[in-house]
């Protein structure tokens, strides 16, 4: 398991929505701009930086920029508490992208959760395990995580699309406290806007034998980091605080690229983040 952003990306994130220079970051950090540039550009560096002074400087909360360059992963979970759950990875040129399929087990009704690269996998599960596509909940629009819309749509012409875009029809808008069930489980929206224009994390609940419930997160959180979004990083980390964060402690965080995490977790471990005693209010 790795994290989708190594502790280079999570530095040049936060510097650049901060505003700050690399010259400045390079000073923080006790490295030359050239040592400077390398850790960005891969993660590691030859001399140990100064990451406490530097994330002072560029609004990371030390401690835990520490845990990232020591290594620090999320817990593994096992999905098999979430029975009609799937975590589907599939790969473009340079990067992988996560998309997401539930389902109700008596119903057989299914969900999906954005499309990723390939519509191949999502088509072998759903065969499978005998399940009827009813509906596909886009995170955002940008191009990973919508490639493959045409055959799904071509393959499920009645599959429902729902959708924070502006562009959608109407009928396929979110609206706030919306909820859609599908069988016996209950799925809500909650705007999270930052990375994207039309960010959204849906929340599903009800699983069978209490299993805690689960945010399909898009690109807003990712393990020990966030979606880029420069001009607009205070605003997604205020949509983090107040939809993401507020969910129970054990709550399932699926995001767009990389491993599944908690709530939980990223509060403890996640750098762009205050202390624990940030959220005890």
């Amino acid at each position: 398991m790795t994290l989708e952003d190594h502790l280079g990306d999570i530095i040049r994130k936060a510097r650049q929505s901060a505003g700050a220079s690399s010259e400045k970051a390079a000073q923080a950090a006790e490295l030359t701009e050239s040592e400077y540039s390398a850790l960005e550009e891969s993660g590691r560096s030859a001399r140990q930086p100064n990451l406490r002074a530097l994330a002072e400087l560029i609004g990371l909360h030390g401690a835990k920029l520490e845990g990232i360059a020591k290594g620090w992963l999320p817990a593994k979970i096992d999905l098999g508490a979430w029975r009609e759950l799937r975590q589907i990875t599939t790969h473009g040129a340079s990067f992988s992208v996560n998309c997401y399929l539930v389902w109700d087990e008596a119903t057989r009704e299914a969900a999906l959760f954005d499309t990723g690269f390939e519509a191949s996998p999502i088509f072998d599960l759903i065969e499978q395990n005998q399940l009827q596509l009813k509906h596909l909940f886009i995170t955002h629009t940008h191009s990973d995580h919508v490639a493959a819309l045409g055959p799904i749509r071509d393959k499920f012409p009645k599959v429902k699309l729902h959708s924070n875009s502006k562009h959608a029809p109407l009928d396929q808008r979110n609206r706030p406290n919306d909820f859609v069930h599908l069988g016996s489980l209950r799925i809500m929206n909650r705007d999270t806007p930052g990375h994207a224009d039309d960010g959204v994390t849906y929340i599903i609940g009800n699983f069978p034998e209490d299993a805690p419930n689960v945010a399909v997160v898009g690109d807003a959180l990712f393990a020990g980091s966030m979606g880029g979004a420069k001009q607009l990083a205070d605003l997604a980390k205020q949509k983090i605080r107040e939809q993401i964060f507020t969910l129970p402690p054990v709550t399932l965080v699926c995001p767009g690229h990389g491993p599944v995490t908690t709530v939980a977790q990223e509060k403890a471990h996640n750098p762009f983040f205050g202390s624990v005693a940030e959220f005890a209010g």
